[in-house]
């Protein structure tokens, strides 16, 4: 396992190094740091001006041509992550900002209960009502927190556009539906591709639907949510950094396929030790079964990416994706991934099952 995530990194970054520079990359992205500066001069090669006390060893330049385009040095230089830019795309950039905070949040509290082993006090009505709390605040948010995590730049406030958007036209509307959407055709189908080639079961006290524990229908809203916004960072890095060719489509999609395979195998990983979701092979769950997961995100993480990209354009709102662009949108994409799966399925020759009922409660 180590050696397939090592072999496909390996091949994500020699494919970094072959990229050409994009014309358009913000030019906050593109100055070249030295590590090798006098102590107190700006950080940037080619500038003599001294730096700036709080501006992260920069001048005073510098440090505000970067933030002026949203740029963190920080974070080029650390990882490969790009946020919206937050003059010119305020409504994605104040939702994934929000979404990486609260994940802060739920992660911590998920977190504690795993490792506390609080859920072995849970009966059904106890696991949906944590994994409803930690949905809920996502699923308010447009509602109650439509100006959530206004931008400040060069000292001024960049209100959140949702603000002033009839509820239906907020770009946190529209995001919120496409992963409820997308969270619930994957609970309610997906599941049963895992019950019948995986072999797995939850076998935790729930309230079920169509013998899915209710609780995970909300559960998955959250996780997709963090996953959705951290493959946003990572695709907008790559779209964004570097000039238009062969190259950057292969990197793109390349990415895209590690990335999908990664988070599969990371939350297969992490929830091993909750006894109460498991595999008849938990070996071929994490080899196998993160492939089979990461078709979820193959098609997802490009499409959440270029959903409604145009939403902060001030295009006429003839064109705008409205609640029931966005629902067919999400629905579109899960039956490309149902597909895929069927596809993988009949390829192993394993009969599907689908043996559950309406609503049922299991102890």
């Amino acid at each position: 396992m180590s050696a397939i995530l090592a072999t496909a990194f390996a091949i994500l970054v020699g494919l970094h190094f072959i990229q050409l520079p994009s014309a358009q990359r913000n030019e906050g992205a593109v100055l070249h740091i030295s590590t090798d500066k006098v102590k107190n001069m700006c950080k940037v090669v080619g500038c003599s001006k001294f730096k700036q006390r709080d501006n992260d060893g920069f001048c005073r330049m510098h440090f505000k041509m970067a933030k002026s385009r949203g740029v963190s040095f920080g974070d080029h230089i650390t990882m490969p992550m790009q946020l919206p830019n937050p003059q010119t795309e305020p409504s994605k950039y104040c939702y994934e900002v929000f979404s990486w905070r609260y994940t802060v949040i739920w992660i911590a509290i998920f977190g504690f209960i795993v490792v506390s082993k609080c859920y072995e006090h849970f009966n059904e009505w106890g696991y949906l009502g944590v994994c409803g709390g930690l949905a809920l605040p996502l699923m308010l948010q447009p509602i109650l927190y439509p100006g959530a995590s206004t931008p400040i730049v060069n000292g001024k406030p960049i209100v959140n556009p949702d603000v002033h958007r009839p509820f239906h036209r907020r770009y946190s509307t529209k995001a919120t539906l496409y992963l409820i959407t997308y969270s619930f055709i994957g609970n309610y189908y997906y599941t049963h591709y895992f019950y019948s080639v995986l072999k797995a079961k939850y076998t935790m006290p729930a309230h079920r639907l169509n013998d899915v524990p209710i609780a995970m229908f909300l559960a998955t809203h959250f996780y997709f949510t963090t996953y959705h916004s951290l493959s946003n960072g990572l695709l907008r890095f790559i779209d964004r950094s570097y000039g238009n060719g062969w190259r950057k489509r292969l990197l793109f999609w390349f990415a895209v396929f590690f990335l999908s395979y990664f988070t599969a195998f990371m939350e297969t990983l992490t929830i091993s030790s909750f006894p109460y979701y498991s595999f008849e092979d938990r070996t071929m769950a994490y080899v196998w079964g993160s492939a089979f997961y990461g078709i979820y995100f193959i098609v997802s993480f490009p499409g959440f990416y270029y959903f409604d990209s145009n939403i902060d354009e001030g295009i006429s709102t003839t064109h705008d994706v409205t609640l029931m662009d966005t629902f067919t949108i999400a629905c579109g994409h899960g039956m490309m991934i149902l597909t895929l799966l069927d596809f993988v399925r009949l390829h192993l020759g394993i009969p599907l099952v689908v043996g559950g009922v309406a609503f049922a409660t299991t102890s």
